[in-house]
């Protein structure tokens, strides 16, 4: 009964009140009136410096701002949070400000040393999830030139790791591992959420902004963590398997039931929550380890072995040895030769040519994960259900020939380039037995759909359902760019406008608090075709309060009026409940539109393994005047967003 208790006040604080179990870096120490008035006045002058370089500033020396504002955002977070952590947080603040006026007068002059700069270099880039300056730092080898290799590095878990402390690193430590001829990356990941949510798209957009601008070999990728960077190593690797020559990562976990003990008391988690565990459990995910060289480690004595432990189960029940090197003696920690050893093994596979695989063996239980990224040729683009296993399995028999197997797959995808090896005229695709002879595309991908039991040929990927980047949960819209917009007129029904009010709020605050980001905030009537067109819409009140809501009267997959509220098998008093939910945007079905809802999970003290979504697709909240708010129904959309 506890943990069912706990599950309610944290499945209703992430929008209304502090979290259950906030993992969010802590109040600070007091500085003195005087250095807290000295890095005022510096950080206000270095803002003036950004404002002026906006307006004079050359297209060509522009995109590099953000890695001068990245250095004034550090400084103005914490002073505006009371957030110094440490005893040299101050002397840390006066040194980014000064490399901050430094870059900015380099900008002034015409030029920019540091992105040609070896050594440890900090960057910044504008991400586009909420349109926040995000820190990466970067460890550039003597003698590099473009085209080399690139190490991704996930740090471990800090709950006081501000963006001030972060960048004060990384000016200083070169990291775990810094190979001669590899420019090492180490992203911020949004704070402390095991790189999930928008902590991966943070990582994922720190290397896609490092690889343009060192100009690496996308082929020579890899990714390496240890604990909770550990943690996303598992998930990225297996998740993203075709970005990555190779993977090691250090302790961490792999999956959310057994590390966390999450079953262990009764009543468990809702089914809804442990059918969500999907997304990020990587032991879900073993299979696409078959395309990602994968060397673990763990300390002897170390408890967070249990995720390499878990892993090798995975990786044995598709057939699959799990390479794993273990430290004698010692617990959380790299042993010296272990980790000599290790250095020396993933070393020799990134020396050694990336090559396209014959065949691929993909799974996954999302269409957040369709694959068909770098060396894997094959895409997931539609599902038979959702959070159940999907697979293909495919084969080059010969240039002109291409096996295939599917399990709960209604539409996918062959990127065409891999796939016909240059040939030309027709070749022939055998689907679950089916014989299909397609025309060679050139350099567009092949395109297969499930019709009545029969697989087609089409010209393009689904155009409706539940498919990549509109597939759900709520939490899904909080990975890419998303606008919240909040009522201008007041609902009818009091206790629902007073949720509505004070959730909103509750949500803005507690991202800076959980992403360090600013959500991008509009009223309903400012709302654009623009912004339509850019962004997922997070929808704040009802059809009476929110214009925009109101436009999309009738085109929702819940029905909403003043008296009923009529969602999946709930027909409930308006008066008296809300619903939260995620759909394709009917004024614009190429984003979501959310309703009531900024990201679901709640943190937790005890284990970033537990930071997983909490509500799925839908969800039914009873306002109470006695009582906190609490979800009385949750369930998922089918296919088709019904």
């Amino acid at each position: 009964m506890r943990f069912r208790l706990l599950l309610v006040v944290a499945l209703f604080s992430s929008r209304w009140s502090a979290t259950a179990f906030p993992i969010e870096p802590a109040r600070g120490l007091a500085i003195s009136t005087e250095a807290r008035s000295e890095l005022e006045g510096s950080a206000a002058r270095l803002d003036a410096d950004l404002a002026a370089l906006e307006r004079t500033l050359g297209a060509d020396l522009r995109p590099l701002l953000p890695d001068v504002r990245v250095l004034h955002r550090a400084v103005a977070s914490v002073l505006a949070h009371d957030e110094f952590q440490h005893t040299n947080d101050v002397a840390t603040a006066r040194s980014l400000l000064v490399l901050g006026f430094s870059r900015a007068a380099e900008l002034r002059a015409g030029h920019a040393s540091w992105t040609t700069s070896t050594g440890l270099v900090v960057r910044g880039f504008v991400s586009r999830v909420d349109g926040s300056v995000q820190p990466y730092g970067v460890v550039v080898p003597p003698g590099w030139q473009r085209g080399g290799r690139l190490d991704v590095w996930l740090h471990g878990r800090d709950e006081r790791l501000t963006e001030l402390r972060f960048l004060g690193e990384r000016t200083k430590s070169r990291g775990e591992f810094a190979p001669a001829d590899a420019i090492v990356v180490h992203p911020y990941g949004r704070y402390c959420n095991a790189f999930k949510f928008a902590g991966e798209t943070d990582v994922l957009e720190a290397l896609g902004h490092a690889v343009a601008a060192y100009g690496t070999d996308t082929n020579r990728l890899a990714i390496r963590g240890f604990s909770m960077g550990g943690g996303g190593t598992w998930h990225l690797a297996a998740h993203h398997p075709g970005l990555w020559r190779a993977a090691a990562p250090g302790a961490g976990f792999a999956e959310t039931a057994r590390y966390s003990h999450a079953l262990e008391t009764k009543p468990g988690p809702p089914d809804w929550e442990q059918r969500l565990w999907h997304w990020y459990d990587a032991t879900d995910y073993a299979a696409n380890l078959r395309q990602v060289p994968l060397i673990a480690y763990s300390g002897e004595r170390d408890p967070q072995k249990q995720a390499a432990v878990m892993m090798a189960e995975a990786m044995a029940t598709e057939g699959m040895q799990l390479e794993h090197v273990i430290g004698p003696g010692v617990e959380h920690r790299y042993e010296p030769g272990a980790k000599t050893e290790l250095a020396r093994r993933f070393d020799a596979i990134m020396a050694t040519p990336a090559i396209t695989p014959e065949q691929l063996d993909l799974t996954t239980f999302t269409l957040r994960y369709p694959a068909g990224e770098g060396r894997v040729w094959a895409r997931f683009e539609g599902l038979g259900t959702h959070w159940e296993r999907a697979r293909i399995k495919a084969r080059h028999v010969n240039p002109a020939r291409v096996e295939i197997e599917t399990t709960n797959v209604t539409a996918f995808a062959l990127l065409a380039s891999d796939f016909s090896r240059g040939t030309s005229g027709r070749s022939e695709i055998l689907i679950d037995r089916q014989r299909l002879a397609v025309d060679d595309p050139g350099d567009g991908p092949l395109h297969f759909r499930r019709e009545s039991g029969r697989w087609l040929t089409t010209q393009r990927a689904p155009s409706t359902g539940k498919r990549p980047g509109l597939q759900g949960p709520i939490d899904d819209a909080f990975l890419d760019s998303f606008l919240v917009v909040v009522p201008t007129g007041k609902s009818r029904l009091p206790a629902v406008d007073a949720w509505v009010q004070k959730s909103w709020r509750q949500f803005t605050n507690d991202w800076r608090a959980q992403f360090r980001g600013e959500p991008r905030v509009k009223r309903d009537v400012d709302v654009t075709p623009a912004d339509l067109a850019a962004h997922h819409v997070v929808v704040w009140g009802d059809p009476d309060s929110n214009a925009l809501l109101a436009r999309m009267r009738g085109k929702l997959p819940a029905k909403w009026d003043r008296n009923r509220i009529r969602i999946g098998t709930n027909n409930v008093a308006s008066a008296d409940h809300v619903p939260s939910f995620i759909a394709p945007n009917p004024l614009n079905p190429m984003r979501y539109v959310v309703v009531n809802s900024g990201h679901t999970f709640a943190s937790w003290q005890g284990t970033n393994a537990r930071q997983t979504p909490w509500l799925p697709d839908w969800a039914v909240w009873t306002l109470s005047p006695d009582e906190a708010p609490r979800v009385e129904s949750a369930g998922f959309f089918d296919e088709r967003w019904n």
